[in-house]
């Protein structure tokens, strides 16, 4: 008995959880089928949903850079996601225990740094989450109409765009990250089967005539593929949100670590086998189902990763959702239907921005520099110094740094390390090499275009 309280006060009570997942545990067997094809909250159900991104950058820059940068950023997305979970068990535990309920209200990151840190980071995060989860919205709904397009190309990918945009739409009806479970396992299975059909299909099609490797080029290639793997493994900007729809957040590290080297089992195959085959030709093709000729495994791949990507931007638009709920006080409302017809100004900007800016693979770059960079890597390194610079915040944190990283000092090294690099290279260097690409997509294409990277006769 003394032992389950000292646990408690350690590692945070989440009294409402545990009480929710006792009482689905006593369901009858349709009830439990129900919830395990609905209500998630397990922490299997967070690393499904953070295996959910593929990009390429490999023609940017090179073989070695790309292996090379998919470690480092994993191993550092990985350390920002730690401090994240640590942020949110830090202040729902103090909240806990001032005996806040937190049975009908989803903890926010802005909520976390307002509590911990005052209105000021919570604007700044606010901020920085809001404009990244739009944009990553925005990706995915362009990512969309690119892969339909390679099945379908009767329709110009515009119109493709405006046809998801209303499938997307359909999200404001899931209510939580708890009824993303079956699509987290659905997305898991899909983004696993397209990423070892990239590495069969190209190592059975094997090198075209005349295959150039000439990564890294120019500086701005070099940095721009470099901030779409930062981007790729910046996807915990839904962090929190995950973590409370978890019974047991606590898991939520560990987990995380063992989704970023799942992922890089995916990623580091993949992207290698399609740079070896194809090359200098992946720069004018940022989908790389393109460059693949049309078979019944691919049109499978495509049709998946469809499914996959309106998974995806339900992940990043629920947490757009909650926002604005709150802005509006309907978050608290039990009616999911008053719920979901308040959501629904949320996706319109969504669907014009993705039509204004088609543009795949650039825009993820440029989202990565601007946004990921201080949403994922900078601001949490940062809170977490500031939160923990007393000596009695340390003293008194529920949870401290390993000593195997050299406890509190080592994690100030760390996370310095993290904000100097990201605001240099990232943001610094990053922005530049992006925003550059992205006007140069611009100048090239226009805005509005038609049909982004198709072939001239299909425009």
């Amino acid at each position: 008995m003394a032992s389950e309280k000292v646990e408690t006060v350690i590692a945070g009570s989440y009294v409402e959880m545990e009480r929710e997942g006792e009482e689905i545990d006593s369901k009858t067997t349709k009830s439990k089928l129900s919830t395990f094809l609905w209500h998630g909250g397990s922490a299997y159900d967070a690393w499904f949903s953070l295996l959910l991104t593929l990009p390429y950058s490999f023609s940017q820059l090179g073989l070695l850079s790309g292996i090379l940068f998919q470690l480092f950023y994993g191993l550092m997305g990985s350390w920002t996601a730690y401090l994240i979970s640590l942020l949110y068990v830090e202040y729902r535990t103090r909240k806990e225990r001032e005996k806040v309920d937190f049975r009908n209200h989803v903890i926010q990151w802005f909520e976390v740094l307002d509590g911990l840190l005052g209105k000021h980071w919570r604007n700044v995060g606010l901020f920085f989450n809001c404009t990244f989860l739009l944009f990553g919205s925005v990706i995915q709904l362009i990512a969309c109409a690119s892969n339909i397009y390679y099945i379908n190309d009767n329709l110009d990918k515009r119109t493709w765009t405006y046809i998801f945009g209303a499938c997307c739409a359909t999200t404001v009806f899931i209510p939580s990250f708890h009824n993303y479970r079956i699509w987290s396992f659905l997305g898991l299975i899909m983004t696993t089967y397209t990423a070892w059909y990239l590495t069969i299909a190209s190592l059975i099609h094997g090198k075209v005539e005349g295959v150039k490797h000439s990564g890294p080029t120019t500086m701005v290639l070099y940095f721009t593929g470099a901030t779409n793997i930062l981007y790729t493994f910046g996807g915990h900007a839904v962090t929190v949100e995950i973590m409370h729809a978890m019974w047991k957040p606590q898991k939520f590290k560990l987990i995380y670590l063992m989704a970023t080297l799942y992922v890089l089992t995916l990623t580091l195959p993949s992207a290698s086998a399609v740079y070896w085959a194809f090359g200098d030709n992946l720069l004018t093709h940022s989908n790389a189902l393109a460059l693949l000729p049309r078979t019944g495994f691919r049109d499978t791949a495509v049709v998946l990763m469809l499914i996959h990507q309106f998974i995806t931007f339900g992940f990043a638009c629920t947490p757009l959702y909650f926002v604005w709920e709150k802005f509006i006080q309907m978050h608290e409302t039990k009616s999911m239907l008053k719920r979901a017809l308040a959501r629904l100004p949320v996706v319109i900007p969504i669907w014009f921005l993705a039509i204004i800016f088609p543009f795949f693979g650039p825009i993820n770059s440029t989202v990565g520099s601007l946004l990921v960079s201080f949403t994922v890597y900078i601001i949490p390194a940062l809170a977490h110094m500031v939160t923990f610079a007393s000596a009695s915040a340390r003293e008194n944190a529920v949870e401290r740094p390993p000593s195997l990283l050299g406890g509190w000092a080592g994690s100030y090294a760390i996370n310095s390390f993290v904000v100097v690099w990201v605001l240099i290279v990232g943001f610094g260097f990053g922005g530049w090499a992006s925003m550059l690409n992205f006007i140069r997509q611009v100048d090239t294409f226009g805005l509005f275009t038609k049909c982004y990277q198709c072939p001239p006769h299909k425009a």
